[in-house]
């Protein structure tokens, strides 16, 4: 009996986009018992509704698997190659170059959970105790690159390290980083030209009340924005960084393929 349909199931199109880079095994392996669509249609439903593990619908696979193929994929940069990939095509359809020239830094405060109460610190700005979420996308919005640290940590700390893991992205091509007053520094200024990028900082107008649009700055908000649609990432449910980094990627590929089928692909 075929199990009842779910809004976060993914499309017959959008899974013959995604299942190449899902594919660790084999179509045929002997070892393979679970159907890999129905595994990833179980990671969409837990990321879509922020569900636990363990309240996974039964007629999905075990919980059980369903976590252990996702810390596979993550493991592997499944869903960071997805993004790459899907990044350079979309710019492409866009009349851009494949790799971009400029790009835009910020981070994002996530509360913490018991499950990430050993990274959670207190943020005097915000008055939370938390992670940090830093992220580097390109002036369309696509992400390039992330880390997760400390609430606490300074957001100016991580910028020589995303401006690397950008660089060699890129093939060195970044040439500018927009980033708010929260980037001011000679040190970080620094930090960014090791690696061959002006890091730019974006001003509020003098006198300004109230939420501003700011020019290529208002970008990387509305990545935040996007990503806040998935209530697994509302918070830090996560024990482990790398997997609440791995499923912003994820979430990111998600939300890239449906914009590449809507953009690129010709309706049939």
């Amino acid at each position: 009996m075929p199990r009842k349909t779910y809004p976060s199931d993914v499309t017959n199109e959008e899974w013959h986009l995604i299942l190449p880079y899902l594919t660790l095994l084999s179509p045929d392996a002997p070892q393979r018992e679970h159907n890999l669509r129905e595994i990833f249609n179980a990671l969409r439903w837990i990321i879509r509704t922020g569900a636990q593990w363990r309240y996974l619908p039964h007629d999905f696979p075990d919980w059980q698997i369903v976590q252990q193929q996702t810390q596979r994929w993550i493991d592997r940069d499944c869903f960071e190659n997805l993004v790459h990939d899907l990044r350079e095509m979309l710019r492409l359809k866009q009349g851009k170059n494949a790799q971009p020239t400029a790009s835009v830094i910020d981070s994002r405060f996530v509360p913490s959970t018991p499950e990430s109460g050993h990274r959670a610190a207190y943020n005097g700005h915000k008055a939370k105790k938390g992670s940090k979420l830093h992220a580097v996308v390109d002036t369309l919005g696509n992400l390039m690159a992330l880390c997760v640290t400390a609430g606490k940590v300074d957001d100016r700390k991580p910028v020589e390290d995303l401006c690397e893991q950008v660089q060699a992205l890129s093939g060195e091509n970044v040439r500018v980083m927009f980033a708010d007053q929260g980037y001011m520094g000679e040190a970080v200024t620094d930090d960014a030209e090791f690696q061959g990028i002006d890091l730019l900082v974006v001003n509020r107008p003098e006198g300004a009340r109230g939420f501003v649009l700011l020019p290529r700055r208002w970008v990387v908000e509305r990545s935040f924005a996007w990503v806040t649609r998935f209530r697994r990432l509302v918070r830090d449910y996560e024990r482990l960084p790398e997997v609440f980094a791995g499923l912003h990627f994820a979430v990111f590929g998600i939300l890239m393929a449906a914009k590449f089928l809507r953009e690129v692909v010709p309706p049939t």
